[in-house]
């Protein structure tokens, strides 16, 4: 694949679509949406209104992170604070579909519509690329950036477009754009991350105080495993509970999944064979640092039959 050529293709695409009007690019950081930020920004310049929804299921300290590195190239992002709608709306749901349908309604129904309303935006640039399409048809998992795929159109329920330059490629090609394009390798290289974000990382119902015991999960996680190569890692939290013992009594604590894998485009993958001392390490960690987890298993499930993420 020629790739410089696919990138003036696509601006030259943009350009045509959008004319003389404004869009939106969502950003979360992730190599995906930050190809599309940075072609959206060569072709539309200030015409493009670039922000980052904080939802209040990102890790630690990103939304600061991502506005950061984005400064760097030049290009201004507006933190926008949906934490509540999105605890809201999730509140008293258990079902991973269900949950997923309803992350999908509060981006685009309350939190991307009212941004486009109020700046009179009417297209919305998004990084959805084929493996999101293929999973969200085979049933496997529904990806919340997809619509149009599955027989919703944006702009008959959402009232704006949607534009999804990347929609023939697959991660390992999007990262390569992104490196032509002068991203830097901590976004290049960075791993996947769901679209629900950590919400996809909780089995059962999502709320804060779930969230504050996954995010601090992940923080060790990520940290301990940065210098793996793998193609991805993470914890989830179960919502089943197990029985351990502190400080010599009986606990009724969370269970932590640690799932790390390889792959190259994520269609499979299959998991990294990590020392033992490693393991013990990060079980430690897990069950020392965050108040209530007692127990740590590893995930050495392959995809198939599994998939990569949990929800």
């Amino acid at each position: 694949m020629n790739y410089k050529k696919f990138i003036k293709e696509k601006i030259k695409e943009i350009r045509e679509i959008v004319g003389e009007e404004k869009a939106l690019s969502v950003l979360s950081g992730g190599v995906d949406s930050s190809v599309v930020t940075v072609l959206g920004y060569k072709t539309l310049g200030e015409k493009l209104k670039v922000v980052f929804i904080n939802n209040g299921l990102m890790r630690e300290g990103e939304p600061e992170s991502v506005v950061k590195t984005f400064k760097k190239l030049g290009i201004e992002v507006e933190i926008v604070n949906a934490q509540n709608n999105f605890f809201r709306v999730l509140k008293g749901k258990t079902d991973p579909e269900e949950k997923r349908k309803t992350i999908t309604a509060a981006f685009y129904k309350d939190v991307f519509r009212k941004i486009i309303k109020d700046n009179k935006i009417k297209f919305l640039l998004q990084g959805t690329i084929l493996t999101d399409i293929e999973e969200t048809k085979a049933g496997i998992k529904r990806q919340h950036n997809v619509l149009a795929q599955i027989g919703i159109s944006p702009e008959k329920r959402y009232g704006y477009k949607v534009i999804e330059p990347l929609i023939e490629l697959r991660k390992d090609s999007v990262r390569k754009i992104a490196k032509i394009l002068g991203l830097p390798k901590s976004i290049y290289q960075k791993m996947p991350f769901p679209g629900p974000a950590l919400s996809a990382r909780v089995i059962g119902e999502v709320n804060p105080q779930k969230i504050a015991v996954i995010r601090k999960a992940t923080e060790i996680v990520e940290k301990e495993l940065k210098n793996s190569g793998a193609f991805q890692y993470f914890p989830v939290l179960m919502e089943d509970k197990a029985t351990g013992i502190r400080n010599n009594k009986r606990e009724f604590g969370n269970i932590i999944i640690l799932r790390c894998i390889e792959s190259v485009d994520a269609r499979k993958a299959w998991p990294t064979k990590l020392p033992w001392k490693l393991l013990e390490r990060i079980t430690k960690r897990l069950t020392t640092e965050i108040p209530g987890v007692n127990r740590v298993c590893y995930d050495i499930t392959p995809k198939p039959p599994a998939t990569i993420e949990y929800i």
